[in-house]
């Protein structure tokens, strides 16, 4: 089975090694060391943890109801302006998301460069690459 480091996990769960590393000192989630001495996370024990997460930040009430699954909360980096159509582009913790929609859409949300948004994914067909 795979296994993570502090780091890779943080990386995978959005938020920074401090932060993950608090959350194994907490006992929030296993870790074990290696005959390095690194601690790692094992893989399932990782996908738990992160579900456990996603579950917990669904809780706050603020999110908005919604079918689309696949969340990325994060800041508006960038928008591109056309006549008609319009791109934005969303950091969502590792994550740049680009979306093409209309110009309407853009205004009608009073996006702007800097302000948080959520890119939300729903989609019938999903690639998934492995290291």
């Amino acid at each position: 089975m795979q296994s993570y480091t502090i780091g890779q996990a943080a990386r995978l769960l959005g938020v920074s090694p401090d932060t993950a590393r608090r959350w194994a000192d907490a006992g929030r989630v296993a870790t074990h060391r290696d005959e390095t001495g690194r601690r790692l996370i094992d893989g399932r024990d990782l996908a738990a943890f992160s579900v456990e997460l996603a579950r917990q930040s669904g809780d706050d009430g603020e999110e908005p109801y919604t079918s689309a699954r696949n969340a990325f909360p994060g800041i508006v980096t960038a928008i591109k302006l056309g006549d008609v159509a319009a791109q934005v582009e969303i950091q969502a913790g590792p994550h740049r998301l680009v979306s093409l929609l209309t110009r309407e859409a853009v205004e009608e949300l009073g996006l702007e460069v800097g302000m948080q948004a959520t890119a939300r994914v729903k989609s019938t067909s999903v690639h998934i690459d492995t290291p």
